[in-house]
């Protein structure tokens, strides 16, 4: 009998905490949602990161099929690629359906950013923007990335010449410092530059880089969060978009930087990466908590189903199964039979002969635990 008055007791203990997270979240989400209906640029609102050999126009057809209002990001794409490389339909193809969709340039001379800038606009980008965050090593000795802000008068004439060049945002992401930089007014004083450029807005990843030292895996977990310099940065200058980047893995994580944060003001967009990407169905949710639309409430078959049409075009024009299926892998993350549906396709989809009925085998095995499960219950 103790011990089901202790459930009892546990269970009303769960529930309230659940109905005030989602009090808390729904009241926050209607911040975000005031500030968001402007949809100026992608550091207002919520986007799904740059991420290098992940975010390319299938990870970005797939996630729009999940939210409609997300910015979505091309990976880095280097200046000399698209100057030199002799292959735009390569490094700027998108679908058309993939708007709000922002090109990330990688770069730091100003007339060839210009141009690139130029080439983004006329293929159809949303918006602009300039890595400054990136830690590899092998960018680097271009002078690409988060060396760049040790730059901080090349970064804001780089921003300059694209503003000049083009009719869409340009934004800048970049990391709070690098290597030994402790100083706030050093972040500070690189983002004046930026205002002084006319940037239209700033996505800050809230952790230093190491250029030496440091694998980019390491730096991304590594080098300790510094969310309140980046709500400095929005309190010093409250009239620049500012989003957050690093280490949030929740919308409820999220929505808080809408909220004044330790004293300084809230902040204007969040950006998950990792998180996105490997549990896809959590962008589901972005449109009713930062936009206030109900468009997208798709199930996760819904959504699979929808993706059949593109898998087959893309199979009928001679691509491969799994160069839009590797984006999926985390489609049923969490539920019965989601790590069967991982292992059938990454097993199975690579294969040359592979077609759309090797995903109809990895969701059955879905469907078929998932029914397991519930006859258990």
């Amino acid at each position: 009998m103790q011990c089901d008055n202790n459930q009892k007791i546990l269970t009303t203990f769960l529930l309230v905490d659940i109905i005030l997270t989602e009090t808390i979240i729904s009241s926050i989400s209607q911040n975000a949602i005031d500030k968001n209906l402007s949809h100026a640029n992608s550091a207002v609102g919520f986007s799904v990161a740059p991420m290098l050999d992940w975010t390319d126009k299938h990870c970005r057809y797939f996630h729009r099929k999940l939210s409609n209002q997300a910015w979505l990001y091309s990976e880095m794409v280097t200046t000399g690629a698209l100057i030199y490389g002799n292959n735009l339909p390569r490094f700027l193809g998108h679908n058309d359906d993939e708007a709000p969709v922002v090109l990330q340039l990688g770069g730091s001379h100003s007339g060839e950013l210009a141009t690139c800038a130029k080439l983004g606009e006329e293929w159809g980008y949303s918006e602009i923007n300039l890595n400054v965050g990136c830690p590899s090593d092998r960018v680097q000795n271009n002078m690409i990335g988060a060396c760049l802000l040790g730059h901080p008068e090349l970064v804001a004439e780089n921003v300059a010449a694209m503003k000049a060049k083009v009719n869409i945002p340009v934004t800048v992401k970049t990391r709070i410092g690098i290597d030994d930089q402790e100083d706030f007014d050093i972040l500070h004083n690189f983002v004046a530059g930026l205002v002084e450029a006319d940037v239209d807005g700033v996505i800050i990843h809230a952790r230093k880089a190491w250029l030496q030292g440091l694998s980019p895996k390491d730096n991304r977990d590594v080098p300790p969060l510094k969310y309140d310099w980046v709500h400095k940065i929005k309190q010093a200058f409250p009239n620049l978009d500012v989003a957050i980047n690093g280490g949030i893995t929740s919308h409820k994580q999220g929505l808080q930087h809408y909220q004044e944060y330790q004293g300084y003001p809230a902040l204007d967009g969040v950006m998950l990466g990792r998180t996105a990407y490997e549990q896809p169905y959590i962008l589901s949710e972005v449109d009713a908590l930062y936009y206030g639309s109900q468009s997208q409430n798709f199930t996760r078959e819904q959504v699979l189903q929808s993706m059949y049409p593109y898998i087959e075009n893309h199979l009928k024009n001679g691509g491969k199964l799994s160069q839009v299926t590797r984006h999926m892998l985390g489609l049923f993350h969490g539920l019965p039979g989601g790590r069967m549906w991982r292992r059938h396709l990454s097993e199975n989809a690579f294969k040359p002969t592979s077609g759309l009925e090797v995903v109809e085998q990895a969701y059955e095995m879905v469907s078929q635990e998932i029914q397991r499960m519930e006859d258990r219950v």
